[in-house]
């Protein structure tokens, strides 16, 4: 099969906007797989749903080289490309002096070409300039294309086409006109999830004008002919390995306030014996199940919803005091606390609001708060329905949740905030609530702790 890898100069170069539409095209003739860098879930959710394929994360510093390889293998299987769409600038990562968790890094780790995205307002020959230094700056990945975005008449695409060509011996495979339809739209956490934001006016109609107008401003066979070729391995990884038949019964909450899940989840958990059971805090009873998920998300849009399904709230409190394994993360986190304090103006509230939420944690979040992303490393307790382990995972939230003195905490957080002063991982009883997000590939064996726990 074929696969390359669509990078950008720097965050707002458009990659994302592009990587969307050029794998929409490509879907309507072929199985597109999709990946993107980073720990991130909005992104991939556009990129699965104009695809099909449930798109999957791939970073080098929350995965091993061999995880990394995995993942992109096991995406891959039964497609007819893999278009992975970076994150940031081509050469943002962790650290200031190596490539670790960046684009490149993943370039380089899969053998895979890459088109440069070029933020091209108001530059020329500095485009030039900024191609042959992407392509000086670590000459093992390997640059085979450029996109300019942001153009802004023929004169402006015709001079800067010729310089990048000229200097840089790249072919330049397409240049997009300065549109505000290009943009999508974005909230204060990113861009509106899909699923949500496909059940708005204009959202869909929005899309389709990104696609043409990027269907008539890239040459795709000329994309297609700078996509490089690879054999997949015959033998699937172990990781992804499914016993005949599921001996536990684990709740997902999946709806639109919680959905931030990476696609590899639902593979571990089957990989791990464990039947899905989906259920929405919105609208359902709380199911019968062995444990319960509650993912990431939006609980802040909808705050009397999750308020007035008091049916939900009191299944998941007395399920939690009766030591039913229950893991939160983040949106999850929020719902288990005693109430949601949004302010004045934040979330469409106009004289700011409280909702009643699970109370299974004593203390209550609060919205708007200092914006925190990053990565965190840190270790597990053996007391957690985790278990005791070292990982890496991610924080990305806009929330304070305030605790009451005397919570236990599971997690030691050495880089990261956490809930409070590098400590996360909330505990009461079986259940944990924490800020940090867990890759389920490069922590399965927590996930298998807390399968086995729900097995208990």
């Amino acid at each position: 099969m074929k696969g390359l890898l669509i990078a950008g100069d720097r965050s707002g170069s458009g990659k994302t906007s592009i990587t969307l539409a050029l794998s929409a095209l490509l879907a309507t003739t072929r199985a597109v797989q999709t990946f993107k860098v980073g720990m991130d879930y909005i992104d991939p959710s556009y990129l699965t749903g104009v695809t099909g394929r449930p798109c999957r994360n791939l970073d080098d510093y929350v995965m091993s080289p061999d995880e990394v390889r995995a993942i992109f293998s096991h995406g891959c299987r039964g497609a007819d490309i893999a278009i992975v769409e970076g994150v940031r600038g081509l050469f943002e990562g962790a650290e200031a002096l190596t490539d670790l968790g960046s684009t490149a890094a993943i370039a380089k780790r899969l053998d895979l070409p890459v088109v440069l995205v070029i933020d091209a307002r108001s530059i020329t020959r500095s485009a030039a300039a900024i191609v042959k230094g992407f392509q000086a700056f670590d000459p093992d990945v390997a640059i085979r294309g450029v996109i300019l975005n942001k153009i802004s008449g023929s004169r402006h695409r015709e001079k800067t086409i010729r310089a990048v060509e000229h200097y840089c011996g790249v072919p330049v495979i397409g240049a997009i006109p300065r549109m505000e339809e290009m943009e999508l739209a974005a909230r204060h956490l990113g861009l509106v999830p899909y699923r949500e934001g496909a059940e708005g006016e204009g959202f869909l109609e929005r899309i389709d004008i990104i696609k043409r107008m990027i269907g008539e401003h890239v040459d795709l066979d000329a994309l297609l002919g700078i996509a490089g070729e690879f054999v997949l391995p015959a033998e699937e990884s172990p990781l992804y390995a499914v016993p005949e038949a599921p001996d536990v019964r684990v709740g997902v909450a999946m709806d639109q306030a919680f959905n931030f899940y990476y696609a590899d989840l639902f593979d571990v958990l089957a990989s791990l014996g464990a039947e899905v059971v989906p259920f929405s805090p919105l609208r359902d009873r709380l199911p019968e199940a062995d444990g319960y998920i509650l993912g990431g998300g939006y609980p802040e849009l909808y705050g009397a919803e999750l308020e007035a399904n008091v049916a939900m709230r009191e299944g998941l409190r007395e399920v939690s005091r009766n030591g039913t394994p229950v893991y939160a993360e983040c949106g999850g986190l929020i719902y288990l606390t005693d109430r949601m304090v949004l302010a004045p103006g934040f979330a469409g509230v106009d004289e700011g609001r409280a909702y009643d939420l699970a109370g299974v944690f004593a203390g209550e979040a609060r919205m708007p708060a200092r914006r925190m992303l990053g990565y965190v490393v840190g270790t597990s307790a053996a007391m957690s329905p985790m278990g005791e382990a070292a990982f890496r995972g991610h924080e990305f939230h806009y929330s304070d949740v305030r605790l009451l003195p005397g919570t236990r905490y599971a997690y030691r957080l050495t880089r990261g905030s956490g809930i409070r002063d590098g400590l996360d991982g909330a505990l009461r009883d079986r259940t944990i609530g924490s800020y940090t997000h867990l890759h389920p590939v490069t922590s399965r064996g927590m996930l298998a702790h807390f399968v086995d726990c729900c097995r208990a």
